[in-house]
């Protein structure tokens, strides 16, 4: 279940669904029901406020509103706008509803009158013995700017906030808040999650996100044909029981200067440690002696690239990590693109193209590439897809398919995006990932994935995945980069 839907595919599921002979009412009701069920689930019995809305997930609020009420939970429900402007589902769950409906235009304007008195006096009635808050308002697919007013009335008061499909505000496929957003502390939304669930901040707002069935049969996927998932835990290659270390791929990492030698060595371990069969450091001999005081395992070569990348055993290549700016560099890169090899360019590979991207891509062509960018570098090629009102996943597509390449979007909420429009959204990477050098222990992961015959788009996603996981399974206290090595090929 890891696919992502936008809200336009998730409506789309809805009424292929109800096509399919699943009633309108009946995933309403279901959806209204697990939501009452993950919150009996995780909290005792309180006095809630269950706040709708005036479309949908308002009548999804009514449902789980009703069934609260039927288990004993003392519940309290109000409605932004008016009951009689309701319609359709939404207007047969409230009629369902055989209790008091308040208005939340008048919660809010107690609010602000009990605001104004002396904070001695200071009481704020709307608000007393609740112990809950659910958020009903709207879902993802909303088209306005949120209030910041009704943000602060749901997550203001200091109460656990539960939001039906997404916390209002939030804009189910972008991840960004339209206007102001809830904070919510459970998020339940229903059948696959959306790309504002995993995207950031979105992903923060949501708190715990939940994803219930309500009758959708997964059988519309196939209709749907969603590119987008949720990045998810990998199978890597296996070695055979009767090979050697070539049939396990051959990386060269390409070294920087004699100052700038241990960016590279990070990347090196790091290939090794992902299992390829060996790997070679390539450099100048000044940067090899250095190179050579601190490695056993791996090999060094100061053989020009096109003379080493001749020998097609030596299948994958990483270049970049304090490689420098400039020609030099950009002369080295064009060497490895047309050796063939699978080829990885982070850092100074892609600011050396900067103002010069097409000549990058160029040399890309047909070849299989991986770049690694975060929002700086990605900039610096990309300068057209910086708006921040895109969706990340949306810029991360546009520019696998300009460049040729497979993008690696990195970030609290790493994008993986193929030229085919295959795109994954990595969710489990810690904080403590924003680290000197973590970066190049990705780069060499995905080389030595790749240098075992990983397809590039599947080896970008099970480093990027691995990646995160070493550094959980490290601990937030101390991560560094080497201490990160430690756990890659452990996870």
């Amino acid at each position: 279940m890891n696919e992502l839907l936008t809200p336009a595919e998730i409506y789309r599921a809805d009424a292929l669904a109800v096509k399919a002979g699943v009633a309108s009412l009946t995933l309403m009701e279901n959806a209204g029901r697990a939501v009452a069920e993950e919150i009996v689930r995780r909290y005792g019995a309180r006095p809630t406020l269950i706040a709708c809305g005036p479309g949908n997930n308002g009548g999804d609020g009514f449902v789980m509103a009703r069934h609260l009420k039927a288990w004993g939970w003392n519940v309290r429900v109000t409605l932004l706008g008016e009951r009689g402007a309701l319609a359709g589902d939404a207007a047969a769950m409230a009629a369902k509803w055989d209790g008091p409906v308040e208005k939340l235009q008048d919660m809010l304007a107690l609010r602000s009158m009990d605001a104004s008195r002396p904070v001695a006096a200071h009481r704020a009635p709307q608000h007393e013995d609740i112990g809950l808050i659910v958020d009903a308002l709207f879902g993802a697919g909303l088209s306005r700017d949120f209030s910041a007013e009704l943000a602060d009335a749901i997550s203001g008061p200091g109460v656990p906030v539960v939001a039906i499909d997404v916390p209002s505000g939030l804009d189910g496929r972008t991840g960004f808040s339209r206007g102001a957003s809830v904070q919510a502390d459970l998020t339940v939304t229903f059948f696959r999650k959306k790309p504002g669930h995993v995207l950031m901040p979105g992903r923060s707002l949501c708190g715990e996100t939940v994803v219930a069935g309500i009758g959708i049969p997964a059988s519309v996927l196939d209709e749907i044909g969603s590119a987008l998932v949720e990045n998810s835990q990998p199978t890597l290659p296996q070695p055979s029981v009767s090979g050697h270390k070539y049939d396990r791929g051959h990386a060269v990492i390409v070294s920087g200067g004699p100052m700038n030698t241990g960016a590279t060595r990070l990347v090196a371990t790091a290939a090794l440690r992902m299992g390829v069969g060996l790997v070679t450091l390539s450099g100048s001999r000044g940067a090899l002696m250095v190179h050579a005081a601190h490695v056993s395992a791996i090999m060094l070569s100061d053989l020009d690239l096109p003379q080493l990348l001749a020998d097609r055993r030596k299948n994958a290549v990483c270049i970049g990590p304090a490689a420098g700016v400039g020609a030099e560099t950009r002369v080295k890169v064009q060497a490895v693109l047309a050796s063939g090899a699978a080829t990885v360019l982070d850092a100074d590979a892609l600011t050396s193209f900067a103002e010069r991207a097409e000549e990058l891509f160029d040399c890309i062509s047909d070849r299989t590439v991986v770049i690694t960018p975060h929002e700086s570098e990605f900039s610096r090629l990309f300068n057209d897809l910086v708006l921040a009102s895109d969706a990340k996943h949306e810029r991360a597509r546009t520019a696998a398919k300009r460049s040729g390449a497979v993008v690696v979007l990195k970030g609290a909420d790493t994008v993986i995006a193929a030229p085919d429009g295959r795109a994954a959204i990595n969710t489990n990477a810690p904080p403590s990932l924003a680290t000197a050098g973590s970066g190049d222990v990705l780069a060499g992961m995905i080389t030595g994935l790749m240098a075992q015959g990983m397809a590039a788009f599947e080896a970008a996603c099970a480093a990027v995945w691995l990646h995160g996981e070493a550094a959980t399974r490290h601990g937030p206290q101390g991560l560094t980069a080497e201490t990160l090595l430690e756990w890659v090929g452990k996870a």
